[in-house]
């Protein structure tokens, strides 16, 4: 099976967001590449990032991946010569990164139609499963084991090991469920996944059928994803008509059925038994473990769940290999890892990049840095279970190992930049509030410990609370991490425990000066007007909604402390600068 042989070329001009600069380029080369003949060989399109910043006309030529940067018009011609004909490459235009994704999960999506199987095909798709058909299900998984692929769903479990355990049980029925019930703020890798390239995790959750010998499985994706439920269905009839799934596929003695169940929508029911009691019919709370789902899991048979990310990883390592794999990322931590990076960076987005890429190389040579030349304070990772990096470690390789020595871990792939105008006390409590809202209530240090802490920091975002409530947060923090039930209550406190380590001193800057330096929390502002730079306009006390502002022009204007509700509404009014926030 071969790739498509037409050429693309992705074209950007990074050296500005203005649209019709890349439109004068994009007309100057579709002119002349018609005037060269080639316009039936090569497809032009405009890009809306190319991962490449401050760079002039920039292209991108696929499936080569050749970039060049600066182009002139007077380089048009010689690209269209030497490269689009000759197949050379410029060495003078050439672009090379410091830090580049490398796409093996998102490998296709974005290049082909994800509701057309054929183009799937066309890139190698459903390899994976002809070659796994022809090995024996240990041979599977020992390819998966050479791969040293660990799950992607947060807890970096070997998955081979996870695979093997339900392989061993001898039992006639055994279940595969793919956990597409994405539930962390700001985090779309599944949902991306699912809807741009459906194909390859039905490809993997197949696959991993064949290995544990499973004769079903299941899809649990949150109902809020519409277009991904719709895309994972249209691929389950196609592969059912193309023989890939069902009764004998691929005239192999190996039967497999998959099918669509919808989550509610509940963060906990991303928790393997969670899941597995939704699944059921049941409330979705989590059991004590052990046993665990690969022994005893939906109905009580050896069950695996992997998420969205490790299955889209199986085909890639079963077509190419578990040796090739093995090769991309580091030693403890193989392949590529795809990030949702967002937060107060100039171009957030997917990312994906081999494991070890360091968190300064995502956020600035990927994703071209902060906006409004601000300062970066932190990076959060892991979504509401993980913690606050500061910027002293942005040089910290990205690998499960390294994250957590920092006191954060890798998650499902959340990744949120933050500045100097956030407020890491804030963001704690914005988390917390989160996993408290989230939490069962079925273990006890999850459900009280979880809410004690958050009213303990809604205290101190007050200027309401006192030193002592710092050890408070930090024996809380321990109890309920060492004491809860599942992961959600064991990681809750981890973005609380990471800023108060980090962080330290905001903390006592909120406690003892009754002052929020990030200017974020409204209890601790003060607003003041300086008479020196007032105008006497009025225009404050118009826009107050408080009627917290006395005066008129002939005396001037004073906020008063008592009545002020700190909504800023005369801080954004003035335009002379004149009313003061601390």
């Amino acid at each position: 099976m071969t790739f498509p042989t037409k050429t693309i070329v992705l074209i950007r001009n990074t050296s500005s967001d203005r649209i019709e600069d890349t439109n004068d380029f994009y007309q100057k080369f579709k002119d002349t590449l018609k005037q060269s003949n080639l316009k039936k060989e090569v497809e032009l399109v405009r890009a809306l990032d190319l991962g490449i910043y401050k760079k002039g006309n920039c292209v991108r030529i696929l499936p080569e991946n050749i970039v060049y940067q600066q182009i002139t018009e007077e380089d048009i011609k010689r690209i269209i010569t030497v490269t689009l004909k000759q197949g050379k490459v410029i060495k003078d235009l050439q672009f090379t990164a410091k830090a580049e994704q490398k796409r093996i999960v998102l490998r296709n999506c974005g290049r082909i139609d994800p509701e057309n199987i054929d183009e799937y095909i066309e890139r190698r798709g459903y390899d994976g499963l002809r070659n796994a058909l022809k090995k024996s299900q240990q041979q599977v998984i020992d390819e998966i084991k050479e791969s040293k692929l660990r799950g992607r769903g947060g807890g970096g479990f070997p998955t081979w090991m996870k695979w093997t355990f339900a392989k061993s049980q001898k039992t006639k029925q055994k279940f595969v469920i793919c956990n597409a019930d994405e539930g962390d703020p700001g985090a779309y890798m599944d949902r991306s996944l699912l809807e741009g390239d459906p194909h390859a995790v039905l490809e993997g959750i197949i696959i991993a059928g064949f290995a544990v010998g499973a004769s079903q499985g299941y899809f649990y994706i949150r109902a809020e994803y519409p277009l991904a439920i719709a895309r994972v269905n249209q691929s389950i009839k196609e592969a059912k008509k193309r023989g890939f799934l069902g009764e004998n596929i691929m005239d192999s003695s190996f039967s497999f059925d998959v099918e669509v169940r919808l989550g509610a929508g509940a963060f906990v029911c991303g928790e393997e038994t969670a899941l597995i009691a939704s699944l059921e019919g049941k409330r979705g709370t989590p059991r004590p473990r052990p046993p665990y789902p690969s022994v005893k899991g939906l109905w009580d048979k050896p069950t695996v769940i992997n998420n969205v990310e490790t299955l889209a990883n199986i085909p890639f390592i079963l077509s190419q290999g578990g040796k090739v794999y093995a090769q991309i990322g580091t030693e403890d931590s193989t392949g590529t890892k795809v990030f949702a990076v967002t937060g107060k960076v100039h171009h957030s987005g997917l990312v994906e990049v081999p494991m070890g890429t360091t968190l300064r190389q995502i956020v600035f040579d990927i994703c071209g840095g902060l906006p409004n030349g601000r300062n970066i304070k932190a990076v959060q990772t892991g979504g509401p279970s993980g913690g606050v990096i500061p910027d002293e470690y942005l040089d910290t390789p990205v690998e499960y190992g390294t994250l957590q020595k920092l006191g954060s871990i890798m998650g499902s792939g959340g990744m949120i930049v933050i500045d100097d105008t956030d407020c890491v006390v804030d963001l704690a409590k914005f988390y917390l509030k989160f996993c408290v809202d989230e939490s069962c209530g079925k273990c006890a240090p999850c459900r009280l410990g979880g809410y004690q802490m958050l009213r303990i920091l809604e205290k101190i975002t007050q200027g309401k609370s006192s030193m002592e409530d710092l050890e408070k947060l930090s024996s809380i923090a321990k109890a309920m991490s060492r004491a809860s039930l599942c992961g959600l209550g064991q990681t809750a406190p981890n973005p609380v425990v990471s800023t108060m380590h980090y962080f330290l001193k905001e903390y006592h800057e909120h406690i003892q000066e009754h002052h929020c330096p990030a200017g974020v929390c409204k209890s601790l502002m003060i607003y003041e007007i300086n008479q020196d730079m007032c105008r006497r306009c009025g225009v404050c006390q118009r826009v107050c909604p408080a009627n917290a502002i006395r005066g008129d022009r002939e005396n001037g204007y004073k906020i008063d402390i008592e009545k002020c509700t700190k909504c800023g509404s005369c801080y954004d009014a003035c335009k002379f600068d004149a009313i003061r926030r601390d």
